[in-house]
């Protein structure tokens, strides 16, 4: 393993593990916003870099990976 190349472990940052946690209790970009003190720019942002992070095209592909990581519980 080179120096990056972490378990699954440090996949999300921190906001973007809140966003996702929110977002599996069936918050809308709206409520997360609110929620989280930030825009709902910020908070599509956040979505759409792990969406980047694992390679997949939406936000139910992306909650199914990070599952599958265990990155996320529902």
């Amino acid at each position: 393993m080179k120096g990056n190349e972490h378990p699954s472990k440090f996949l999300l940052t921190h906001r973007e593990r809140e966003v996702f946690e929110l977002l599996v209790q069936d918050k809308t970009t709206r409520d997360i916003a609110g929620m989280l003190f930030i825009s709902e720019k910020t908070v599509r942002n956040h979505i759409s870099n792990v969406m980047q992070k694992l390679n997949v095209k939406g936000r139910s592909q992306a909650v199914v990976e990070l599952i599958k990581l265990g990155e996320l519980k529902i």
